[in-house]
């Protein structure tokens, strides 16, 4: 005799089997979300793996690595300092020295453009100058109040005047950056200074290619 389990609901009679499937695919799908919430929240709030599409930070970091981007720098609003490697929204335009955002209009705008980041374009630079700092270039090297910066990551390599910002005193809630590939990089020479709250993360680990991997040195 074939078993059968009765829904009191509407009277009828399901098979035990059918009422299992149905259920085990109720269970999946709600483990998938589960599981894709977690990994929005990780990749929101603690860290993200990114492959590195430019050639900025030639030849600290090269086109076609991947990095890992240490989110919790944000998360929980903690300093960054001079040399920190940083991932951070590429600004719109410029206003006073400074780089200027489109402001997000609804929760769905905010979910794709800072959450997902399908409309995002991220830069990926190296900190010079933090708020109060007098950022020069001259003869082909930078100082920071006053004094000349020493730079062993550029090997030598000068940093020409590329944008009007190459004698500025960064503003509170701001910082300076520029791409280690002085010749090549679009910073904050040409579009000012980035307001903090724009700075996605932290650059601190090589995860790809495997003969590179680990940290990566200031």
């Amino acid at each position: 005799m074939k078993d059968v389990q009765i829904d009191l609901r509407d009277g009828k009679d399901l098979p035990i089997k059918e009422k299992s499937l149905v259920r085990e695919i109720f269970e999946w799908v709600v483990c998938l979300l589960i599981a894709f919430v977690i990994a929005i929240l990780v990749r929101y709030y603690l860290f993200t793996p990114t492959l590195v599409k430019q050639t900025s930070m030639t030849p600290t970091i090269l086109d076609g690595e991947r990095v890992l981007i240490n989110r919790v720098v944000r998360t929980f609003n903690l300093p960054l300092y001079r040399g920190d490697i940083i991932t951070f929204e590429k600004p719109v335009r410029t206003n006073d020295g400074c780089g200027v955002y489109d402001e997000r209009h609804g929760l769905w705008d905010f979910f794709l453009h800072d959450v997902i980041e399908v409309t995002k374009v991220s830069f990926i630079k190296r900190v010079i100058g933090l708020a109060g700092d007098h950022v020069e270039i001259k003869d082909g090297n930078v100082y920071v109040n006053d004094q000349k910066l020493s730079e062993v990551y550029l090997n030598g390599v000068k940093t020409p005047i590329t944008g009007e910002y190459h004698d500025i005193v960064v503003p509170e809630g701001y910082i300076f950056v520029m791409g280690d590939n002085r010749n090549g990089s679009s910073d904050s020479r040409e579009f000012g200074c980035i307001p903090l709250e724009k700075v996605e993360g932290r650059v601190t680990y090589r995860i790809w290619p495997l003969t590179k991997f680990g940290a990566i040195d200031k």
